[in-house]
C-alpha cells in the first residue's frame, strides 16, 4: 500500500527546525505571490517550462509536486520565493527549507529526464522592486538522489505508522456499532440521510427537532462511511463552545478505537504566555519549537484523543506551544472539532490544508442557522475614524503623510454626507486609493523597521488590508456605508463599513470543495432563505426529521391582546408580569423569560419582583463572563423554582440543555425581529432586490428563528412536559404561525 505526500509537506516534516517566530514581517499577498511567479516565468526564454509536474517513489512513498520552473537551455531548475524587504533578514531556517524543496524537486527531475547533473536555483523575487536575487548551486544527480532518500527515510517511519493507523481505523469504523440499544425517534431517519449524502457526494440540509441527538445522529453515519467513501477527514464545525463539547461527548460514546480526534480552540484560550510575543526570544514554548515538534507530534498521535486539555498536557510535556501543536495535528487527525471559521473564513486553516493536500473531506455544520450571521462577519470589514485620528497623532513621521491623505479623503466624505447614515453604490475610488497608499507605506516602513510594530499601528494596518481585500470583491452581495458619530467640538467622526449581506459567493465554493456538507439545526425554515444566503444549490436535498415529541407535551399559548412593539412596551409591562405570575401560580417550577432588550427585561423584572416578592428571579446581565453564565444556569436545578430573565438571541436562547424539571416553561415577549435601523432597512431593500422578499429576509425569518430556538429549551426529552407563552398579537398571524414547528399545536385563545 502506497502513501502519497506532497514535496512541500515532506520538507515541512523533515527540514523544518529552530524557533517558532510569528513576529510580523510584511509578506506578499497570495495574489502578489501568483503575480510574482508569473512575472519571473515571463522573463525566461521560450523553452522555459513553468509549473512542472514531478513525482517519484521510495518504498511505500509516492512523492509528488509542482516545480516552479525549468530552463532546459541552462539545465536549471528554479524554486521561486516572493518576499518584501531586506533579504538578509530572512531567517536561516526558512532558507534551509527552501533548499530542501528545490533539492527534492531536483532529484525528481533528474530521475524523470535521466540527467546526470543539474543547476538548482533559489529565485528570490522582491515584490516591491520586482528585482530577482538568484542563488545557484550545481549538483550531481547521485547527490540529489541521496538527499531525496534521506528525507524519505526520515519520513517513512511516520508514513508507515500512518498507513497502519489508517488500516486499523478503517477496520474499526467498518465494525462500529451505534452506542445505544436503539435510535431515538427521528435519529435513524437523520443518520440514513447523512449516509446517503456522503455516499452520493452531495450536501444536505436537515431540520431536526432539539433533543433527538442530532450530533450523534450525524457523526455516526459519517464514521461508518469513512472507509467506504475514502474520506481523509471529518470536520465537525460548531458556532459555540457547547456545540464542540456535544461533539466530543458523542465521539467518546462511539468508542471508535484508533480514531484520532482533535479539538481546535481559539489562540487566546490556548496560549500559555498571553503576555509574551510569539517568537523564541520572548516565549519559551516558541524557542526551539520545530526542534521539539517531532517528539511532541509522535506523542500526540499515540494519545489519539486530543481535546483541549489532552493536547495541552502533551504540548507542555514537550515544551511546545499548544495552539501551534494543534494546528500541526490537524494534518494527522481523523476528526477535527472546531469553530465555523476554521473552514469557512477567507484564510481558514482546515480549508487551506484540505485544498493543499487534496483531502477528501466531509463537513458537519452544527446549529447551521448561525452560519448566516457568522459568515457575514467573516466577509465584512470596517474602519473607525477615531482610531485613524489617534494613530496619526503618534505615528512615525514617515507615515504621517499617507495617513493624513486617508484622513482628508475621509473628512471630505463626511462633509459631502449630510445625513448621519448613508449607503453607497460602491466604495469611493479616491478613498480606496488612499487606503492602498497607506497600506503600502506601512508595509515599507515595517520592512525597514521590523521591530517597530505597536498595537494601534498593527490593528489599523490589518483592518485596512481587510478593507482593501473586501473592496476588491465588492458586488451586490455587499454594502458600503458611512455612519457618523459625534466627535470633539464641532467636528464629526465616522465609521466606514463594507458589510457582507449575502455570503453565498464565498461559502458556495467551500461546500463544493467537500465530498459532502451536512447543515443541521432545529431551525432551518424556510429552506429557500438559507439556500439563497449560504450559496447552496437549489436542488440541495432537504430533510425535515419527524419530531419525537407530541403536541400534548407542549402547550403553546399565544397572548394576542399584548403588543411588544417599542411604542407599546410601557403598556405591556404590567400584563406580561401578570401573565407570568398566573402561570407560576398554576404550576410552580423553573421558567425562562425572554425579552428583546436588557432595558425591557429589567422593567418587567422590576415590576414582577415588587408584585411577587416570594418568587425567586435571576437576571442575565450585560457582558456576563463564563463564571457568571455558569452561575445563571446553575439556578435551574431539579426541584427548584423561579424565573430566569434573559435576552432573546443571547447566551441562553440556544445551545443550553435543561431537561425535565430543570425547565418547565418559557415566556417569549418579542418576535425577535432585528432592530429597526438604517442598516437593517438597507438590508431589507437589498433582500427585496435580490430575492423579492425584503421584510421576510431582513426581519421576520431571523426573528422567528430565535423564537423557535428559545422555545426549544423547554422540551428536551420524550418525558418532558412544558408550556411556552408567545406574547405579542403578531404571533396570531397565519404567516407567522406557518414558520413555527409543525408539531406544535398553537392555542390562539
Amino acid at each position: 500500500m502506497s502513501y502519497s505526500v506532497a514535496v512541500r509537506a515532506l520538507c515541512d516534516f523533515t527540514a523544518k527546525g529552530g524557533d517558532l517566530d510569528l513576529r510580523f514581517t510584511p509578506a506578499p499577498t497570495a495574489q502578489e505571490g501568483i503575480a510574482g511567479h508569473s512575472l519571473v516565468a515571463s522573463r525566461r526564454g521560450a523553452d522555459y517550462q513553468a509549473e512542472l509536474c514531478l513525482s517519484g517513489e521510495f518504498g511505500p512513498l509516492r512523492v509528488r509536486g509542482r516545480a516552479d520552473g525549468y530552463d532546459p537551455q541552462l539545465n536549471r531548475l528554479e524554486e521561486v520565493k516572493t518576499y518584501r524587504g531586506d533579504l538578509q533578514r530572512m531567517p536561516a531556517n526558512h532558507r534551509h527549507l527552501h533548499w530542501a524543496q528545490v533539492k527534492v524537486y531536483g532529484w525528481l527531475l533528474c530521475q524523470q529526464q535521466a540527467l546526470q547533473e543539474i543547476e538548482l536555483a533559489l529565485v528570490y523575487f522582491d515584490i516591491g522592486s520586482q528585482k530577482e536575487t538568484l542563488i545557484t548551486e550545481r549538483y550531481r544527480a547521485d547527490d540529489l538522489r541521496a538527499y531525496f532518500e534521506e528525507q524519505c527515510q526520515r519520513f517513512i517511519a511516520w508514513a508507515e505508522q500512518e498507513l497502519t493507523h489508517g488500516q486499523a481505523r478503517n477496520t474499526a469504523l467498518e465494525t462500529l456499532v451505534f452506542p445505544h440499544t436503539r435510535f431515538r425517534h427521528g435519529q435513524r431517519q437523520l443518520a440514513e440521510a447523512v449516509y446517503k449524502a456522503v455516499s452520493t457526494g452531495c450536501c444536505l440540509m436537515a431540520q431536526a427537532p432539539t433533543g433527538i441527538g442530532k450530533t450523534l445522529g450525524t457523526l455516526f453515519p459519517l464514521l461508518k462511511a469513512f472507509a467506504r467513501q475514502g474520506l481523509d477527514k471529518v470536520f465537525f464545525l460548531a458556532a459555540k463552545t457547547p456545540g464542540r463539547q456535544l461533539a466530543l461527548d458523542a465521539l467518546q460514546q462511539l468508542d471508535s478505537g484508533p480514531l484520532r480526534v482533535l479539538e481546535l480552540v481559539a489562540r487566546d484560550k490556548a496560549c500559555e504566555y498571553p503576555e509574551n510575543a510569539c517568537h523564541g526570544e520572548s516565549c519559551p514554548l516558541a524557542q526551539g519549537f520545530y526542534d521539539r515538534l517531532p517528539a511532541a507530534r509522535e506523542a500526540a498521535a499515540k494519545r489519539r484523543w486530543l481535546d483541549r486539555n489532552a493536547l495541552r498536557d502533551v504540548a507542555l510535556a514537550h515544551q511546545v506551544c499548544p495552539y501551534y501543536l494543534a494546528q500541526e495535528m490537524a494534518r494527522w487527525s481523523d476528526v477535527v472539532v472546531g469553530d465555523y471559521n476554521y473552514y469557512f473564513d477567507s484564510s481558514a486553516l482546515l480549508h487551506g490544508l484540505a485544498t493543499a493536500n487534496q483531502w477528501r473531506v466531509s463537513v458537519l455544520v452544527d446549529e447551521a442557522h448561525n452560519l448566516v450571521d457568522r459568515a457575514r462577519k467573516m466577509y465584512s470589514a470596517e474602519l473607525d475614524q477615531s482610531s485613524l485620528k489617534a494613530l496619526h497623532k503618534h505615528a512615525p513621521a514617515v507615515l504621517k503623510k499617507s495617513l493624513g491623505r486617508v484622513g482628508r479623503t475621509w473628512s471630505e466624505l463626511n462633509k459631502e454626507q449630510v445625513e448621519d447614515y448613508r449607503a453607497y453604490d460602491a466604495p469611493p475610488a479616491k478613498l480606496l486609493n488612499a487606503l492602498q497608499g497607506v497600506v503600502t507605506t506601512i508595509t515599507d516602513y515595517l520592512t525597514d523597521n521590523p521591530t517597530a510594530m505597536d498595537a494601534a499601528l498593527q490593528d489599523f494596518y490589518f483592518e485596512a488590508m481587510q478593507f482593501g481585500r473586501m473592496a476588491e470583491q465588492f458586488d451586490s452581495h455587499s454594502l458600503f456605508d458611512l455612519s457618523k458619530r459625534p466627535g470633539k467640538g464641532s467636528s464629526n467622526l465616522s465609521r466606514l463599513c463594507l458589510r457582507n449581506l449575502v455570503p453565498a459567493p464565498f461559502l458556495g465554493p467551500r461546500f463544493a470543495a467537500s465530498r459532502s456538507t451536512v447543515l443541521f439545526s432545529a431551525t432551518l425554515n424556510p429552506r429557500h432563505y438559507y439556500c439563497d444566503l449560504l450559496g447552496l444549490a437549489p436542488n440541495t436535498p432537504w430533510l425535515e426529521v419527524d419530531s419525537p415529541f407530541s403536541d400534548e407535551q407542549l402547550q403553546v399559548r399565544v397572548t394576542a391582546d399584548v403588543s411588544t412593539r417599542y411604542q407599546h412596551r410601557s403598556a405591556s409591562i404590567a400584563p406580561i408580569a401578570g401573565l407570568m405570575a398566573r402561570q407560576f401560580a398554576e404550576r410552580p417550577g423553573n421558567y425562562l423569560a425572554f425579552f428583546s432588550s436588557y432595558d425591557y427585561l429589567n422593567q418587567v423584572a422590576s415590576l414582577f419582583a415588587r408584585q411577587q416578592p416570594h418568587v425567586p428571579i435571576w437576571l442575565q446581565g450585560r457582558q456576563m463572563d463564563e463564571a457568571e453564565r455558569h452561575a445563571f444556569m446553575q439556578r435551574f436545578e431539579v426541584g427548584g423554582q423561579g424565573i430566569g430573565f434573559a435576552v432573546l438571541g443571547g447566551a441562553f436562547g440556544e445551545g443550553i440543555d435543561l431537561p425535565g424539571e430543570r425547565l418547565i416553561g418559557a415566556f417569549i415577549a418579542t418576535l425577535g425581529l432585528p432592530q429597526l435601523n438604517p442598516v437593517n432597512e438597507q438590508l431589507k431593500r437589498r433582500m427585496a432586490a435580490l430575492f423579492g422578499a425584503g421584510y421576510d429576509y431582513a426581519y421576520l425569518f431571523p426573528g422567528l428563528q430565535k423564537v423557535v430556538q428559545a422555545a426549544g429549551r423547554v422540551i428536551r426529552t420524550t418525558e418532558d412536559r412544558g408550556v411556552v407563552h408567545l406574547i405579542d398579537d403578531r404571533f396570531a398571524r397565519p404567516d407567522v404561525q406557518r414558520l413555527l414547528p409543525s408539531w406544535w399545536s398553537v392555542d390562539n385563545a
